[in-house]
């Protein structure tokens, strides 16, 4: 599908507890990943990274943040590019979270929570010392203390990070010749969002980044030394910038807000997007595909509106109408899996044989791209078991459980799989290196 929802499930450790801090969908789509790509190209290039190390994954969360975890991944809140004014926002928060990865932040936290474990810990011991004597009001409050002070030397240690990360973050846009004015819109936006909650701008303990009005007064005094301070946006990037934006606005927002946003007096390509998604949303199938020929009588090969109408008539239950476009779409875009997905199930939703047989070759082209697709191998499997070959049925069934994190679920597919495979195959070994994760994983989950 156009937009296809993923669950990501970040795990934050502090102290001596582990928490869960983020439990949320990833929007995956093929035209915003392209985008991400393209236009964060001259940062990761200035930033001295390999394009092919860094992604962008996008969150489904209103709220305005960005942030760096698992090694090289950019994690971008929806919020923040439906509430971005251009492009150079945009550019802007990526400079800062190549920061990050430059700076090993992901592999350095652990140096900020250790500095705050020998403090905590160093509070604990006093504290049962104080108790063990009688003095158990003083021992409590040592501990209480020692807590906070814990907390505190993180927070410090956090933004001292940021700081160094701005600065980075400055020298990258720099060197990629673009202009920081949209990082300075940034931040005064989270600025002015911190106003209306009544977030203090006098003190920054107790905060993980450095006060929103210090940030602003630095980063000008760097950004303005730049050459690229007074120059424009590239047109082709904000262009499509605005239309990923519709597009992502009309997917996650009510429809009577995209409405709102994107009146039908609105005739340009980004409300037009937003508007078919909208329709689409509230069972208008037909006005929906109004919106989407009005996209393809001005640019009929593109593949990104050629997906879209694809969606639109198969989800609407009219499959062999969307097979046209959605071939057209695989033709015009032959590097984008997202997009052979979506046509291999809607080949394989005509239940027929030669178009399952079709699907199967698609969707193995497919997840031979990209592998970490669960929808991709769900419909591989359909395929397979319609075919008879139960192996690679339930080894599709196995990758797909792997990843969404069902190690019980993965692990009898995975050995079903090994059963019915030829050994030492390649597709042998797969499932032999599934059965061990899922068993390695469920003995940790029995474990905690």
């Amino acid at each position: 599908m156009t937009y296809l929802r993923l669950f990501l499930l970040l795990i934050a450790t502090f102290a001596f507890g582990v928490r869960p801090v983020l439990a949320q969908s990833v929007l995956r789509d093929a035209e915003t990943e392209a985008f991400f790509n393209d236009m964060s190209r001259p940062l990761v290039d200035a930033a001295k990274l390999d394009p092919k190390s860094v992604h962008f994954i996008l969150v489904n969360d209103p709220s305005l943040n960005a942030f760096v975890a698992g090694g090289q991944n950019v994690f971008m809140h929806s919020g923040t590019i439906a509430q971005a004014k251009g492009v150079n926002q945009i550019e802007g928060i990526i400079a800062h979270e190549l920061g990050h990865i430059t700076g090993g932040h992901n592999v350095r936290f652990a140096d900020g929570i250790s500095g705050a474990n020998s403090v905590s810990l160093l509070s604990l011991l006093l504290g049962a010392a104080a108790i063990a004597v009688g003095a158990g009001e003083a021992g409590m409050g040592i501990m209480a203390g020692g807590q906070q002070a814990a907390l505190g030397k993180f927070l410090a240690y956090s933004r001292n990070q940021e700081s160094s990360t701005d600065q980075a973050g400055a020298s990258f846009l720099d060197k990629a010749g673009i202009s920081g004015k949209g990082s300075i819109d940034f931040f005064k936006q989270i600025q002015n969002q911190e106003y209306r909650y009544a977030i203090p701008q006098d003190d920054s303990y107790g905060r993980t980044h450095p006060l929103s009005g210090e940030r602003i007064t630095m980063l000008e005094e760097l950004y303005k030394k730049s050459a690229a301070w007074d120059r424009p946006s590239n047109p082709e990037m904000e262009k499509r910038f605005q239309r990923i934006k519709g597009k992502l606005v009309g997917f996650v927002s009510e429809p009577a807000r995209t409405f709102q946003l994107y009146p039908e007096t609105d005739t340009s390509e980004p409300a037009r997007y937003a508007r078919a998604y909208a329709w689409h949303k509230s069972a208008f199938p037909d006005r929906a595909a109004t919106e989407v020929d009005a996209l393809l009588a001005k640019a009929p090969n593109d593949p990104y509106y050629l997906e879209l109408k694809g969606q639109i008539l198969l989800e609407s239950g009219r499959v062999k109408e969307a097979i046209p476009p959605l071939r057209l779409a695989v033709k015009m875009a032959p590097d984008q899996p997202l997009i052979s997905t979506l046509l291999g199930h809607a080949l394989i939703s005509t239940e027929e044989k030669a178009d399952t047989e079709e699907a199967k070759n698609i969707l193995r082209s497919a997840v031979a791209r990209d592998n970490t697709n669960p929808f991709a191998w769900y419909q591989l499997g359909i395929a397979y078991e319609r075919e008879g070959d139960e192996p690679r049925a339930a080894l599709a069934s196995a990758e797909r459980y792997n990843l969404m994190r069902a190690p019980q679920m993965a692990l009898p597919s995975a050995r079903r799989a090994l059963a019915g495979l030829k050994t030492g195959t390649p597709d042998w070994l797969r499932a032999q290196d599934i059965v061990m994760v899922s068993e390695a994983d469920m003995e940790k989950k029995k474990r905690r």
